[in-house]
């Protein structure tokens, strides 16, 4: 199928920068048109990024670009106003550092649910900048598990590395013992 054929959902901006970016990125990028975005061009197909562009942002943001004349421009006056300077960006770092740090299961979560929680603020932390690599995470988690899941810890411990094991392997894994041990009403929810 043709590129021009293709039909891609373009991301809306609703103010978190960081997020739309990365969208807005694979998006261009997916159509060719990355290198517009980034080099200070004017040839035609920097029409067809601002074209974009001005698609994935609100009026109120539109009107205050719209005098912008390359889609490079464009870019990175959206990157000033809403992309946060470094100090923002560091203290919005730090802050998630302290949510990870505090993160433990609690009793009435399952694995998933809690991965989830996990994943979510480890990802919020890789976008901002953090080195995050799958075996601190593993880690953590293995840490922060409620005490039913004691010897499971152990069992992995000593049974695989957890220096290679991937996020996905050793979720799969807990919630197979999770199996093991759920009681019916718990059972329930994980499948609704």
């Amino acid at each position: 199928m043709s590129d021009d054929k293709t039909l891609m959902k373009i991301p809306h901006f609703d103010g978190h920068y960081d997020h739309w970016s990365e969208l807005m990125e694979n998006l261009l990028r997916a159509k060719g048109l990355w290198s517009l975005a980034q080099l200070d061009d004017t040839r035609t197909k920097d029409y067809q990024v601002k074209h974009y562009l001005f698609q994935a942002i609100d009026r109120t943001v539109f009107e205050q670009i719209l005098d912008r004349c390359t889609s490079k421009i464009v870019w990175d006056s959206m990157k000033r106003k809403f992309g946060g300077n470094q100090k923002v960006k560091k203290s919005l770092l730090n802050a998630l550092r302290r949510e990870f740090e505090v993160l433990e299961m609690r009793n009435d979560e399952t694995i998933t649910e809690y991965f989830a929680r996990v994943m979510l603020v480890a990802n919020k932390m890789r976008s901002n900048g953090e080195e995050m690599s799958d075996k601190k995470i593993v880690e953590k988690i293995l840490r922060t598990l409620t005490d039913k899941f004691t010897y499971v810890v152990v069992s992995i411990e000593e049974s695989k590395d957890t220096d290679t094991t991937s996020i996905d392997e050793f979720q799969s894994s807990l919630v197979v013992h999770e199996q093991n041990f759920v009681d019916p009403a718990t059972l329930m929810r994980i499948k609704l």
